[in-house]
């Protein structure tokens, strides 16, 4: 009867108030473990979830994953834990992450699916690497289309772009905010490889530090734990979900000016990092600048959908990314990609590092 139903439904809230006290102590195992009483994956616990746990009241759970203590029974002990839960889920920070701001800024990731995308990690959106005060930001995972999906105004795509393939990063990762800095590079290593340094500018330390080879980088990540992005990992945190080959959302080669600094506007030199604006996830000088080393080796792409992909078991040459402060828009493009020897170096060749979370 109805008054049967009522009386369930009074007696389900009040052993659930009653268990809320004991799961209190759970609220720190549920942050460890994610948010398993966000039983609908907005990242916040509440009436909606409560909707979900009642409704599957008595049951196994099944695919609502109301069952949250995994009892075999969606009871009071997981009425009591949703309870102790209420709020916003936590917000997880790396252990060797220093937090600065939990949640996207809405003027900088602009784009409402990809702040929920980074929210549904459950991790801290902008944080600095505690040991080097790197800055770094988080990239949510996803699918793509990796490689030169349409070319730019005037000139064709080019046979290492292609084919485009589907790629799935099932995985999030810290990608640095900025090209690492010449200041950064010294603060680890004691020295200046760059060309652009203190005998060219008195704001050298804020630019991106060059002259470095792959096979040098590999020391400043391990002596930080850092390392670098893969390809795949670079090109997905390059277009910030566009599909156009600037990730301004342009094929003009014309309209990069405000988001690099190229051959048409660098006055043949690199420029601090961040002076120009950032991309949909708040990452600079993606585009121009230097180029930038990743972790793959260089060879052609395969035509089939990838997962997680590194590159080439081994090769000769290691992947460079996103054109330089010499270079014309073409080589700038999110899809554009060349290959460099692990001991060459040059003075618009630097990198950017990454973290697991």
């Amino acid at each position: 009867s109805v008054n049967d139903a009522a009386a369930l439904t009074v007696s389900v809230v009040m052993k659930g108030l009653i268990l809320s006290s004991m799961a209190a102590a759970s609220v720190g195992m549920l942050a460890e473990a994610g948010c398993p009483a966000d039983l609908t994956g907005d990242r916040i616990v509440n009436g909606d979830d409560l909707g979900v746990l009642l409704g599957s009241w008595g049951s196994s759970g099944g695919k609502t994953g109301a069952d949250i203590d995994a009892n075999g029974t969606v009871d009071g002990d997981d009425l009591g834990m949703l309870l102790a839960a209420w709020g916003p889920c936590p917000i997880t920070v790396p252990e060797w992450a220093t937090l600065v701001e939990a949640v996207p800024d809405p003027s900088v990731v602009v784009d409402a699916a990809l702040r929920e995308s980074i929210a549904a990690t459950g991790l801290a959106w902008r944080v600095r690497d505690t040991a080097t005060q790197v800055e770094m930001l988080l990239v949510p995972p996803g699918t793509f289309d990796m490689g030169c999906i349409s070319p730019s105004t005037g000139a064709s795509c080019f046979a290492q772009e292609l084919p485009v393939h589907a790629v799935t990063l099932t995985r999030a990762v810290y990608v640095g905010r900025y090209e690492l800095t010449q200041s950064q590079w010294m603060a680890t290593t004691g020295s200046n490889p760059s060309f652009w340094g203190p005998n060219f500018s008195s704001d050298w330390a804020n630019r991106p530090v060059e002259q470095v080879t792959f096979t040098g980088v590999q020391a400043y990540l391990a002596a930080t734990g850092m390392r670098l992005p893969t390809e795949a990992e670079w090109e997905h945190a390059c277009r910030a979900g566009t599909q156009t080959p600037f990730h301004n959302g342009s094929a003009e080669g014309s309209s990069i000016g405000p988001i690099a600094w190229h051959g048409g506007n660098s006055g043949g030199f690199t420029h601090p990092v961040g002076t120009k604006a950032g991309n949909a996830l708040g990452l600079h000088d993606m585009h121009g600048n230097v180029y930038e080393w990743v972790s793959d080796w260089y060879d052609l792409y395969p035509a089939t959908p990838q997962v997680d992909p590194t590159g080439p078991a081994t090769a000769t040459r290691r992947v460079i990314r996103g054109g330089s402060w010499i270079n014309n828009a073409t080589f700038l493009r999110s899809s554009f990609r060349n290959g460099e020897l692990p001991g060459n170096k040059g003075n618009g060749l630097g990198f950017r590092v990454a973290r697991d979370p």
